[in-house]
């Protein structure tokens, strides 16, 4: 057993160290023939297979000296099949690492080593966004792509009430939600300007929340000596997260002049789509649903609200990166592919098939020429992510927090105390 366990040692270091010489290029990636880096190996995602068929196929045929063959998995299952596949040794030698699942895999990546990848290159290699995957063990993925939250907002709307733009800034939201909010004598809402202040009915307020957060300076989560620990209860900066939390819940009071939504709403994105809320934020890649939902809808993109005089702007996305499995039995092929995938053509080729941004930074220089794409490249570039410890579970912290400052059961301090409390034991769980 000894002899066994010393053999699957040397094999992991030499294929570590093949790896290192990839990502610091001692091995040329344009070199179709790199020694060690034969056969194929496999890749996992959610991503549509009619989606990724085109660019993977050009990338394979580009790299005659091995081939990476597609596997995918149902975004319902994902996350067990591949830990029940990883738990029996027939896992996937790469696959798509979405940032929410980035913690909770953390133990089961092969991280690249700094020593290979400085931070200093990957941040000059990728936006913002993509450092999500920057943890003191190494880089847990190679992003790929970036799926901005971004604001779409109904032109006719906006052109009836004689706004002739969006607001690009929180205080032009506090002015215009008024004017476009259609209210009755008893305060009943019959056409809503904004769909914030709830939880159950807005299509993601968790990321709505966290930019906000993160729009005041606020990490969410951060590492401290190897451990990560929840920053929703540090208030040391410029606006404390209480004046936020409170800021957030005014558009669902009705005592506030903001007041535009409520619970009896259905979901904010058929409300969009159905021509009673003027402004939806929602991901990039959605845009293709919305306009299958109401083809006649006359709406645009436009970037998330920012705050006014902040030195620096900021919205929440999506992030997906390349992870090299610990226990692939080919880890040499699956370092270089990582690497050739995620700096090759086949980066911008799988955003475009994807409508979102690409990771890397000289792609995000030229976006599409379309009505759409410049706001979804110029927003990855402001985008930012955090280390979520377990969606569905900080799912129902942020609910939580929403609902019990609705409620006036807790005060924003007292539920930004307990979401706190409930973060961090999420976080040393794992």
């Amino acid at each position: 057993m000894k002899n066994f366990q010393t053999i699957i040692l040397i094999v992991f270091i030499v294929a570590a160290v093949f790896g290192i010489l990839v990502f610091s290029g001692a091995i040329p990636l344009g070199n179709s023939d790199t020694p060690g880096a034969l056969g194929s190996v496999t890749l996992w995602g959610t991503i549509k297979s009619e989606l990724i068929f085109s660019a993977l196929e050009e990338f394979n045929t580009a790299n005659p000296a091995f081939s990476v063959k597609y596997d995918q998995k149902s975004p319902e299952t994902f996350d067990q099949d591949l830990l029940e596949a990883l738990a029996v040794g027939r896992g996937p030698d790469l696959f798509l690492l979405p940032d929410n699942l980035a913690y909770h895999y953390q133990n089961k990546i092969l991280a690249i080593p700094y020593e290979s990848f400085s931070v200093a290159s990957f941040k000059k290699s990728f936006a913002g966004a993509g450092e999500v995957f920057l943890t003191s063990r190494g880089i847990l993925a190679l992003p790929l792509f970036i799926d901005p939250l971004v604001m779409y907002y109904n032109r006719s709307i906006l052109d009836a009430n004689a706004i002739a733009s969006p607001p690009a800034y929180w205080d032009e939201v506090l002015s215009v939600v008024p004017v476009l909010t259609k209210k009755d004598q008893a305060n009943i809402i019959s056409r809503s300007a904004l769909a914030l202040g709830q939880f159950a009915n807005v299509a993601h307020a968790k990321d709505i929340l966290t930019a906000l957060f993160m729009q005041i300076g606020n990490p969410i989560v951060v590492e401290e000596n190897g451990v990560f620990l929840s920053a929703l209860n540090e208030n040391t900066y410029k606006y404390n997260l209480p004046n936020v939390l409170k800021f957030y819940t005014s558009f669902a009071d009705p005592l506030a002049s903001v007041y535009s939504w409520n619970r009896s709403f259905a979901g904010s994105n058929n409300a969009f789509s159905s021509e009673n809320l003027a402004f939806y934020f929602g991901f990039g890649s959605e845009l293709k649903s919305l306009v299958n939902k109401n083809p006649n809808q006359n709406f645009l993109p436009a970037p998330f609200p920012q705050l006014r005089d902040a030195k620096f702007k900021l919205t929440s996305a999506r992030v997906v990166g390349l992870a090299i499995s610990r226990s692939s039995k080919n880890l040499s092929t699956a370092a270089l592919a990582s690497n050739r995938l995620a700096n090759s053509d086949f980066a911008r080729k799988l955003a475009m098939a994807l409508l979102v941004a690409p990771a890397r930074r000289d792609l995000l220089s030229a976006p599409p020429a379309d009505a759409y794409s410049s706001v979804f490249y110029s927003s990855a570039l402001f985008a930012r992510s955090w280390l979520d410890p377990s969606p569905k579970d900080t799912d129902n912290i942020f609910r939580t927090l929403i609902e019990r400052v609705l409620s006036n059961s807790l005060s924003p301090d007292q539920a930004l105390s307990d979401a706190d409390t409930k973060m961090n034991l999420l976080l040393n769980k794992q």
